[in-house]
């Protein structure tokens, strides 16, 4: 039960900018007991900055995803 209470919310999304310029999202597994920071402390490189916004927020046109970028 415990770990159920701390499962990674999937209606967040993490966001950086990756090596090469581009955007990188990191979809949350359903079932991980993470939490989404954890999850961001885990799989962004280390001192790289992301963020941490809505699901929603992420365009579902993907037609041009190679050029996205966020700003905070």
């Amino acid at each position: 039960l415990w770990r159920s209470l701390n499962m990674t919310d999937t209606t967040k999304r993490i966001v950086y900018t990756n090596s090469e310029g581009g955007l990188t999202i990191v979809l949350p597994a359903k079932k991980c007991p993470l939490t989404i920071e954890e999850v961001a402390k885990k799989d962004v490189p280390s001192g790289t900055t992301y963020h941490i916004i809505d699901a929603a927020d992420v365009p579902s046109d993907r037609s041009f995803r190679n050029a996205w970028t966020y700003t905070p």
